[in-house]
C-alpha cells in the first residue's frame, strides 16, 4: 500500500507500508533507490516490528518538483512522515547511505523524535572531504545513467553480476527494479532520473559530522570492508557520537543490506529490537 504525504517545497512523499506486527519501524533508503528495495529486510522482522520506507524526494513514487535536493530537504520528508503515522513517542529507524545520515539529521533537528538507530554506513563526512568546486564524481555518474530499457526483464538481465550489483540478492534487485521503473509506451524507465539522482548527490550535508554530538540516543554504525570512503568514515561516525557502537561487516560492501538482508534483520533486532 502507499501513501502520499505533503511535506515542504510542493513535494508528496510516497510512503510504503512493508507489513508486520507490533512497534513502527522506519527505514530510510539510499541515494538512488526506494523504500521497497528493504522489502526482504522487513519480512525478516515482521514478527517484531510493522516497517514502514518512504520514498524520500527525487525518488521513486515521491512527486518531487523541479528543485534542488539539499539534504534537509530529506529530513523535512522525514518528519512528514512521522508525523502522519502519529507515533505515541519516539521511533525506532533504521537507514542506509544517505538514509543513515537523515535519520541522524531528523534526530538532531527534532530531538526525541528517534529512540534507537541502525545505520548502515551513513554519508557523514567531515567538510574537508569536499574541498573542490569541480563536479561531485558521483553526481556526474547519476547524470550518465541509462534510463531506458525494454522491458523489466532486460533490466535485471543488465544489472545481475555486474558494478555494484555483483552481490545483490536476487530477490532484492528484483524489487529495486520493478518497483523503480515504470512503463513507458516503448519499455521501462527509472522513476529515479539521473539528473534527479545528481542533484541529490549535490545535495549532502557537510555540517552534520560537527553535529553528531548533540545525537545522545544508541545509535549502530555499521561499516563494510569495501575501503570506500563510507567504509572510512564509518569508525569516526560510531566514534562521534555519544552512544554509538561500531559494527563491522569485512566481508561486504557499500550495498551490504541488499547482498545480506537476513543478517541485516538479526542485527537491527539485536541493536534496537
Amino acid at each position: 500500500m502507499v501513501t502520499m504525504i505533503p511535506s515542504s517545497d510542493g513535494v508528496s512523499v510516497a510512503l510504503h507500508d512493508l507489513g508486520g506486527d507490533g512497534p513502527p519501524l522506519l527505514f530510510l533508503h539510499a541515494t538512488g533507490f526506494h523504500g521497497r528495495c528493504y522489502r526482504r529486510i522487513a519480512e525478516h522482522l515482521h514478527e517484531h516490528f510493522h516497517v514502514w520506507a518512504p520514498d524520500l524526494r527525487g525518488h521513486g513514487d515521491s512527486i518531487t518538483p523541479d528543485i534542488a535536493l539539499p539534504w534537509r530537504g530529506m529530513v523535512d520528508d522525514t518528519l512528514a512522515v512521522i508525523d502522519h503515522l502519529d507515533v505515541d513517542g519516539p521511533i525506532r529507524a533504521c537507514g542506509h547511505s544517505m538514509g543513515g545520515a537523515t535519520v541522524l539529521a531528523t534526530e538532531r533537528r527534532r530531538p526525541g523524535t528517534i529512540s534507537a538507530a541502525w545505520l548502515y554506513e551513513p554519508i557523514v563526512f567531515p567538510s574537508v572531504h569536499r574541498t573542490s568546486t569541480r563536479e561531485n564524481p558521483l553526481a556526474a555518474g547519476a547524470r550518465r545513467r541509462r534510463h531506458d530499457f525494454a522491458s523489466i526483464d532486460e533490466v535485471i538481465e543488465r544489472y545481475t553480476g555486474r558494478g555494484p550489483f555483483v552481490d545483490v540478492d536476487p530477490t532484492v534487485l528484483r524489487d529495486y527494479v520493478v518497483h523503480g521503473f515504470r512503463q513507458t509506451p516503448d519499455g521501462v524507465t527509472l522513476k529515479t532520473t539521473g539528473e534527479m539522482e545528481g542533484r541529490t548527490f549535490d545535495g549532502i550535508d557537510l555540517e552534520l559530522f560537527a553535529q553528531l554530538g548533540e545525537i545522545d540516543i544508541p545509535v549502530t554504525i555499521v561499516g563494510s570492508g569495501d575501503g570506500m570512503p563510507p567504509a572510512l568514515a564509518a569508525p569516526a561516525i560510531a566514534d562521534a557520537l555519544p552512544a554509538g557502537t561500531l559494527t563491522p561487516w569485512p566481508d561486504r560492501t557499500h550495498f551490504g543490506p541488499f547482498e545480506d538482508p537476513a543478517r541485516a534483520a538479526t542485527e537491527i533486532l539485536a541493536a534496537i529490537g
